[in-house]
């Protein structure tokens, strides 16, 4: 199969069904835009069914992108009637490369997408895409020949340009959100250590009682407090301890028990290495 090294542009305006329901295609590794702006589209990839509903005009439409990564075999399924409006834009992978290297960088979540085979993404079609696809659909009836082929593909590469920096800010929205969610479970962690200090703790009894794994805890609680779970819990034991020796004039022996430690050697030694002097020069 011979695989184009241009952008491929084409339109269906009005017409129920983009071929038969027998024939089957091979296709190539393509980046693939679609905007749907009535109608629906039903075919099959490599045995996986894809399914893009725009319904009426006034429904909104469709942008569905698709990466096709290695050769593959295309049926559609014609269940429908509604005259389809629609426009694809192809880009062959080849074309794709040499444009990333024309980058000069990586990391992108366009990369992450073309690397994987049949990954999808489905949006709602804006204001701003409406009219370049419309102008897609039907260019000015003065330009003919390479002019309307390039009237069409700049307005073409425009659409590709908005879809993939929605695909960029999707991308980033799905990382942020495993973020947030960390973070709201390592406050509720801070939470329950303040309420328990006096208590023995376990990092099963911590993980239990946010409803997380032991090495989620850990490993969120140092991402967003840069220190563990159990520096944590030392380090607010100290204060305690401190305060009471300040406020209270509460004995060396008595400070290091409530802080956690067998004897006050240990509670000396951390102490200092904490607030820079002995416990005896904070006792009041």
């Amino acid at each position: 199969m011979e695989i184009p090294q241009h952008l491929f542009v084409g339109t269906v305006d009005g017409e129920p069904h983009c071929a038969s329901d027998d024939a089957v295609y091979d296709i190539w590794p393509k980046f693939q835009v679609m905007v749907l702006l009535q109608g629906t589209q039903h075919f099959v990839i490599d045995g996986q069914p894809f399914r893009i509903e725009a319904g009426a005009e006034e429904d909104g439409g469709v942008v569905f992108l698709l990466n096709v990564a290695r050769a593959a075999r295309l049926r559609f399924v014609n269940d429908t009637d509604m005259p389809l409006r629609k426009i694809m834009i192809s880009a062959p992978h080849p074309w794709m490369d040499w444009l990333m290297r024309t980058r000069g960088d990586s990391g992108s979540a366009l990369d992450d997408f073309r690397a994987a085979h049949l990954a999808r993404l489905s949006l709602p079609v804006t204001g701003h895409i409406r009219q370049l696809a419309e102008q897609i659909l039907r260019p000015p009836p003065a330009m003919e020949g390479e002019v309307r082929a390039l009237y069409r593909n700049s307005r073409a590469l425009d659409i590709m340009c908005l879809a993939c920096v929605a695909l960029g800010e999707q991308s980033e929205a799905e990382r942020a959100r495993p973020r947030l969610a960390g973070m709201r479970r390592s406050e509720r962690v801070r939470d329950f250590l303040m309420a328990n200090l006096d208590k023995a703790l376990t990092i099963e009894d911590i993980a239990a009682e946010v409803g997380a794994s032991v090495s989620s805890v850990q490993r969120q609680f140092k991402e967003h407090y840069r220190m563990t779970v159990f520096e944590f819990i030392r380090r607010e034991r100290l204060a305690l301890a401190s305060a009471a020796l300040e406020q209270d004039g509460i004995s060396i022996a008595q400070a290091a028990y409530a802080a956690g430690y067998a004897g006050p050697s240990n509670f000396t030694t951390a102490f200092k290495k904490v607030y820079g002097v002995p416990p005896k020069l904070k006792r009041r």
